[in-house]
């Protein structure tokens, strides 16, 4: 038995390349998996499960046809894709789950999260993840023409990237105190996310226990998965092909 992780694709039409690579790791690799976690960020953006896109409505399919083989897909929503909502997530044939969720994973209880909730020497961001989440906020953006939420989402994005690159990358990081307080509270002494885009496995401890911390890769310049079995999880990369014409 293997279960799959990946995080942080993404996707959008100015990458194809990323996208080609996703399908091509969904029709070869995850039909022979027992289980496929998809931990945010799988979209760049996302304003609304009524963006139907070419590129929206082909991911749900791919998704879909994994799903009628037998291979369950769970999703946790990331900072760019936490608006996915229960008619996307019908549409894809998978589960949604809630942003910190422990799972079974062979025997071992795992806790799993997109990751930008550690992130809290940020406080900048927190701040504004904050106001996003807000249902009052959210049920106001979702009444707005689809056209302005576009310009909504761009001016975010473009506020977003310009934000970061002030930013140093220890700050953007995930705090250990705030890792170490998590795992704790969730009884837990192995944790899977992505968001950093730094992939690594980080041991840790925890009450005097050995503990374990799983970092999952971007989709920029390979495809990133984590592989788990009974005998242990390795993160491995899968290179981009040519665009087909």
């Amino acid at each position: 038995m293997t279960v799959l992780f990946i995080s942080d694709l993404h996707l959008s039409p100015s990458h194809p390349e990323i996208t080609h690579c996703f399908f091509r790791f969904l029709k070869e690799e995850a039909t022979e998996a027992s289980a496929l976690y998809v931990l945010g960020d799988l979209f760049e953006s996302w304003i609304g499960d009524d963006d139907e896109t070419p590129l929206h409505v082909s991911v749900a399919a791919a998704f879909k046809s994994l799903h009628d083989r037998g291979v369950p897909v769970y999703f946790i929503h990331g900072n760019r894709d936490f608006l996915v909502g229960k008619r996307f997530a019908k549409q894809a044939g998978m589960t949604l789950l809630p942003e910190h969720c422990v799972i079974d994973l062979f025997g071992k209880p795992t806790l799993i999260m997109h990751g930008d909730t550690l992130c809290i020497q940020d406080e900048a961001y927190q701040r504004y993840r904050k106001k996003v989440h807000n249902k009052l906020i959210q049920w106001l953006f979702f009444r707005l023409p689809l056209r302005i939420r576009k310009k909504v989402g761009e001016k975010l994005r473009q506020s977003s990237s310009d934000s970061n690159q002030l930013k140093s990358y220890d700050i953007m990081d995930v705090d250990p105190s705030e890792v170490i307080r998590v795992m704790d509270s969730e009884n837990v002494t192995q944790l899977i996310h992505g968001h950093t885009h730094r992939p690594a496995k980080h041991e840790i401890s925890i009450s005097n226990q050995s503990a374990h911390r799983i970092v999952l890769g971007d989709w920029y310049t390979q495809g990133s998965i984590l592989r788990c079995t009974a005998n242990g999880c390795e993160l491995e990369t899968r290179a981009f092909d040519a665009i087909p014409p």
